[in-house]
């Protein structure tokens, strides 16, 4: 075997293309063509919403949930947005979010009215954890949002040990379990985006919002659809001032169909990040595949790696750009850290202390496996990883 790097001008250790996600299927593509037949042959009201492909969509992801209230949306911003609100916290106060989310996950607080505080993660790790938030913790503290980064899950129990309001950002986390437990069933609240990147999908956009209770649920509905009285006695206006977020029946009825499908695709994630480990820890000294806590089992939304930078001859971008150039698709950050963004900046809101998230994607990179990854694809990701380790190994 030729052992110059790639991108030293030697050849690539994977020189074909990884295979592609396959998120949308002749299953999808057969459930929107009968549901254009439908509107064809009955009239425009067959692609409007609150009807019955949505309201089946909430059921069975209800269902997939282990129970409960779901009401669909039309993103997982807005998902958010009204799981937080449904809480009905008085505005002026603080909500703690974690420091690594999607700008969809923590401008909700602030349209909310409410102050965003943001905790430090967990040592090693792109979750925060109990102990950071608790941390930041004040007598204006109103509420918390967590999210699952990645599809790995936070550890939960102690998190509602804390005694706050959660709402849990399962945006990368659909199907994620920690405790054999699902997120999105600890807290309040749960949110889902279902865009088109994600483990199971509406589409282009779409998501929705989780509650165990029948209350908040009826509430949420409400905040999703300007008002309108959902669950209330008949005679009733719409009752508070809120946005349009609903999803239509076009979105639903392609989650209803993407969402039969998880259970497969989150296996398949499974058994290839295992065989990836393995693999790594039988041939590999200085990368190791992140897999949370011990309790926890990850939906693998992408996965992170830890690279001993300690024990190479170069720094974490050589190295990463060195695993590119050898075909793999690999990120060498994911330092998605609301605070370092202009709006909050601009705003004027504190700038905390992370020292562990820094820290932690410093020694972190990203891979991105996917349901379609054959045994012989995880084998070349590992071998292309060893190759460059050899290159490299002090």
């Amino acid at each position: 075997m030729n052992l110059q790097l790639a991108i030293d001008g030697g050849p690539k250790f994977r020189p074909t293309p990884f295979p592609t996600r396959q998120v949308i299927s002749e299953a999808e593509k057969a459930a929107v063509l009968a549901l254009f037949d439908e509107a064809i042959a009955n009239g425009e009201k067959v692609l409007g919403y609150n009807g019955p492909q949505e309201e089946a969509y909430g059921k069975e992801l209800a269902a997939f949930l282990g129970g409960g209230f779901a009401d669909g949306v039309n993103s997982g911003t807005n998902a958010v947005y009204l799981a937080l609100r449904s809480l009905d916290l008085e505005p002026g106060g603080e909500v703690i979010v974690g420091p690594v989310t999607d700008p969809g996950g923590i401008m909700p607080v602030v349209i909310c009215g409410h102050t965003p505080v943001i905790p430090d993660s967990a040592p090693g790790s792109y979750n925060t954890s109990a102990e950071q938030i608790a941390a930041r913790i004040t007598d204006k503290t109103r509420a918390i949002v967590v999210a699952h980064i990645a599809g790995i899950p936070c550890e939960m129990d102690a998190i509602m040990k804390l005694g706050l309001p959660v709402v849990e950002d399962c945006a990368q986390a659909h199907g994620t379990l920690y405790r054999g437990q699902l997120v999105g069933t600890f807290g309040a609240a749960a949110a889902f985006s279902m865009m088109f990147g994600k483990q199971h999908v509406s589409g282009g956009q779409g998501g929705m919002v989780f509650t165990k209770d029948e209350k908040r649920y009826w509430r949420i509905r409400q905040y999703a659809d300007r008002g309108k009285p959902f669950g209330l006695e008949k005679g009733r206006t719409n009752v508070v001032a809120a946005l349009n977020c609903n999803m239509d029946e076009l979105h639903a009825c392609i989650g209803r169909v993407s969402l039969k499908r998880l259970p497969a695709f989150i296996a398949a994630r499974r058994r290839i990040a295992n065989l990836v480990d393995k693999g790594l820890r039988e041939r590999v000294q200085t990368v190791r595949l992140v897999t949370g806590p011990k309790d926890g089992e990850s939906s693998h939304w992408f996965t992170f790696f830890h690279l001993a930078t300690d024990r190479l001859r170069v720094d974490k971008a050589r190295f990463v750009d060195a695993l590119w150039a050898e075909g793999l698709i690999v990120g060498a950050s994911y330092s998605n850290i609301a605070q370092n963004q202009e709006w909050y900046q601009k705003a004027g809101y504190r700038q905390w202390p992370l020292p562990n998230i820094t820290a932690a994607d410093a020694t972190h990179f990203r891979g991105f496996l996917t349901e379609t990854w054959t045994d012989r694809d995880a084998e070349d990701f590992v071998g292309a990883v060893a190759k460059v380790e050899r290159a490299y190994l002090k």
